[in-house]
């Protein structure tokens, strides 16, 4: 019963062309699914069996995070500031504190199981990863310097770019990154098999 199911499913698909569609499905699965399995794993199991190693991460990240952006906001954009810990103070502007959830840490996570869950060349997924968790990172420091500026230049809208621009940015980026790998790696390896089981 359940082959026949899958059989009707996939000639739909094919039919009418559907297969970006469910390429695009299956990676929102494996973002939101994550994304739910996070919180129940950091609030619910409190990061059992390796919560000191969640937190000295935390902690590494979120250091080198406000190291890095304080750099770029102090000596590329010449802005003042002034720091007490691992927060930017900009006078009558406010402040940025940079914590755990400012690590990017569940960022790395999500892009490295979307990576491993999805199907591809474990030879491309290599250097794919790292390169990837690099990005995410680069991604998470223009959010911050970004942040940034907008407490300087639009103090009123600094929540709304937090909430709502900056933090999906991040997954506009990995999706990004996984269309590349679907278009470039998953993709040309189906057909080069296709090929060579046709011959």
């Amino acid at each position: 019963m359940k082959s026949i199911y899958f059989q009707t499913v996939n000639k739909l698909i094919n039919k009418y062309n559907l297969n970006t569609l469910k390429e695009v499905f299956i990676f929102f699965v494996i973002i939101v699914g994550f994304h739910f399995f996070f919180r129940f794993w950091a609030y619910d199991l409190k990061y059992f069996p390796v919560k000191p190693l969640v937190f000295s991460l935390y902690d590494f990240l979120a250091k080198h995070v406000f190291l890095e952006s304080s750099w770029f906001v102090s000596n590329v954009l010449n802005i003042e500031f002034t720091t007490i810990k691992q927060t930017m103070y900009f006078g009558k502007h406010g402040y940025i504190g940079i914590n755990a959830g400012c690590s990017g840490l569940k960022q790395f996570l999500e892009f490295i199981v979307l990576m491993l869950l999805y199907p591809g060349p474990w030879k491309h997924k290599l250097w794919f990863i790292p390169a990837g968790v690099f990005i995410v990172h680069l991604t998470n420091l223009f959010r911050v310097i970004g942040l940034s500026v907008v407490l300087i230049n639009w103090s009123d809208y600094w929540k709304f770019s937090h909430d709502n621009l900056f933090r999906p940015f991040f997954y506009v980026v990995m999706f990004l990154m996984w269309v590349i790998w679907v278009e470039y790696f998953y993709k040309k390896k189906k057909h080069s098999s296709k090929k060579s089981t046709s011959k």
